[in-house]
């Protein structure tokens, strides 16, 4: 049975919080859980004030995950943090004004994923590509743009709340040598985003300009499907090298796709090319190729707007258990033919300077 982060989180919630009285992961001691093979890591970040009291929660955490079967080795840290460094409030007490298209500082350039239908894998797309850039030695950040779905936390197998040095600049979370912001870093799991679109797009700006991303080669940026506020803000408040717009073979996929590429031209956006995701599926049994949501809709396309093909991505298993496990393809099997794929874009970007 392999290790899971579900396993794991599942022994830390045996373990109580002196302040709170409910378990370390329910009161948002238990931060940037990550676990890579048989290796767990996990940060308590405490009061200082209340340090002594911890010292025994720790290794009572770390005990209960070095029991689970499959784990040989733990990292349990002890991190203080006063109160002036909680999260900031992603929500704005009014509409950002408006501005001109700003650099993103330390950002070389931003390349926007996106979709005109949901559910075509444009945030799988987006991690695998991040963690594909990152392997080939750039320096990659991902923004998760899908206020309403935000995926990438669990994706990139991250979890915790950002902190807040001076209650305005957010620090960012990393793994697999992607630095990664989230709406979903900010909420529970199971907790919806109600907003409005004036708050969407403040928030927006809040996560590009005062993330302290660091030096970037490139930043991702995984937009919500459609063609909506998210978008606009983007393609208005900050510099846009380029866009990739994935999509299934399907037609329905299609006329959703054709309409993201559109909005793109609209916001002078240039198109750095296509991705046909879940385009031929091999029976893992007999061999045998079949083309689920049909074949070629998307080279067509590409081809009819004159724009590049960068990938013919396969419907394959391993590409969803490494997503839902927190290390993308990439990461998880950097040598599979699914990876390779994804690594194949990554040079092709940087050898066209757009990454």
């Amino acid at each position: 049975m392999s290790l899971t982060r579900e396993s794991v989180l599942a022994a830390l919630k045996s373990i109580t919080d002196p302040i709170s009285g409910s378990d370390i992961v329910s009161a948002g001691v238990m931060r940037a859980l990550t676990v890579e093979g048989t290796e767990v890591r996990f940060v308590l970040e405490i009061d200082p004030a209340s340090a002594e009291a911890y010292g025994p929660v720790r290794d009572a955490a770390e005990k209960v995950v070095t029991d689970i079967v499959g784990v040989d080795k733990v990292s349990a840290l002890l991190t203080g943090h006063a109160a002036k460094s909680a999260p900031p409030d992603l929500k704005p007490s009014k509409p950002a004004q408006p501005q001109g298209p700003q650099k993103i500082p330390g950002v070389d350039r931003i390349i926007a994923v996106a979709s005109g239908k949901g559910g075509v894998g444009k945030s799988t797309v987006s991690a695998n590509l991040a963690c594909a850039l990152a392997a080939e030695g750039r320096r990659v950040g991902l923004l998760d743009a899908d206020v309403y779905g935000p995926s990438q936390p669990r994706m990139l197998g991250i979890s915790g709340r950002p902190a807040s040095p001076d209650g305005k600049t957010i620090l960012p979370m990393r793994n697999h040598g992607v630095t990664m912001m989230s709406i979903g870093l900010m909420t529970n799991e199971d907790q919806a985003v109600v907003w409005r679109g004036p708050m969407l797009m403040g928030a927006l700006q809040q996560m590009m300009m005062q993330v302290q991303w660091g030096a970037l080669d490139v930043l991702i940026v995984d937009l919500p499907p459609g063609t909506g506020d998210v978008q606009m803000t983007l393609a208005q408040k900050a510099e846009v090298d380029g866009a990739i717009v994935v999509s299934t073979p399907q037609d329905v996929a299609l006329i959703d796709a054709r309409k993201g590429i559109d909005m793109f031209n609209q916001l002078h956006v240039p198109i750095l090319g296509m991705i046909e995701n879940m385009s031929t599926h091999i029976c893992s049994n007999c061999g045998h190729e079949e083309h689920v949501f049909g074949h070629g809709g998307v080279v067509a396309e590409a081809a009819k707007l004159n724009v590049p093909l960068l990938a013919e991505v396969p419907l394959h298993l391993d590409v969803r258990l490494a997503s839902d496990g927190g290390a993308p393809i990439v990461v998880s099997k950097p040598d599979s033919p699914q990876a390779q794929v994804f690594r194949n874009v990554a040079q092709d970007l940087i050898q066209r300077g757009a990454a």
